[in-house]
């Protein structure tokens, strides 16, 4: 595989080993498992969590893949609500929030964390975008991002059509949002 074909996966040829991401023709691994595959349908999903309303209220929700068909959705994996890396990119993705809105474009986050604990952390950070809940790692597991009993800070950016368009794997939370934001608009303005 290419340097190119890394970059668009997320990890750099010379930081390859060092962020545990290894890159072969046919697949891409990464601390977490297999990732799946750029170009090809993303792994289905449906878990529950919760999804701040109108005035920042936590409600629970339930949420599929197919159900957000026709909107990009930006599903990010974290470790865990509360922990410093955690808390920064979740403020990222809340900062940018009405620009993805603006791209058709929904943000989801996904941790092992229960639903109560997703409703006190959207609570405290104020954060309007929906947080699911994979406490076993299933989902998790499908996206290459899990050593238990924790997510892997994954991100994987899939179309309208829900084919996978681009991932990041060993991401920094810092200017995160904006990485995937541009990525997002690169996409988009290709299509148009």
């Amino acid at each position: 595989m290419n340097r190119r074909a890394l970059l668009v996966q997320g990890c750099s040829a010379a930081a390859g080993f060092a962020l545990g991401c290894l890159a072969t023709p046919a697949k891409v691994l990464a601390l977490g498992g297999v990732l799946p595959q750029l170009g090809q349908r993303a792994p289905d999903f449906d878990l529950a969590g919760v999804s701040p309303d109108a005035t920042g209220q936590p409600l629970d929700t339930i949420v599929s893949l197919e159900a957000l068909s026709g909107r990009w959705v930006v599903l990010y994996f974290y470790p865990k609500d509360f922990t410093s890396g955690c808390t920064l990119e979740a403020r990222g993705f809340q900062r940018d929030l009405e620009a993805y809105a603006a791209a058709n474009a929904v943000v989801i986050g996904v941790s092992a964390d229960d639903p109560d604990q997703h409703a006190e952390f959207c609570g405290s950070e104020g954060l309007r975008y929906t947080l699911l809940s994979d406490p076993g790692g299933l989902v998790s597991q499908r996206y290459g991002s899990w050593i238990a009993p924790f997510s892997q800070r994954h991100t994987f950016l899939i179309d309208p059509d829900g084919v996978l368009q681009a991932s990041w794997t060993a991401v920094r939370p810092a200017g995160h949002s904006q990485e995937v934001l541009g990525q997002l608009m690169s996409l988009q303005s290709r299509t148009a």
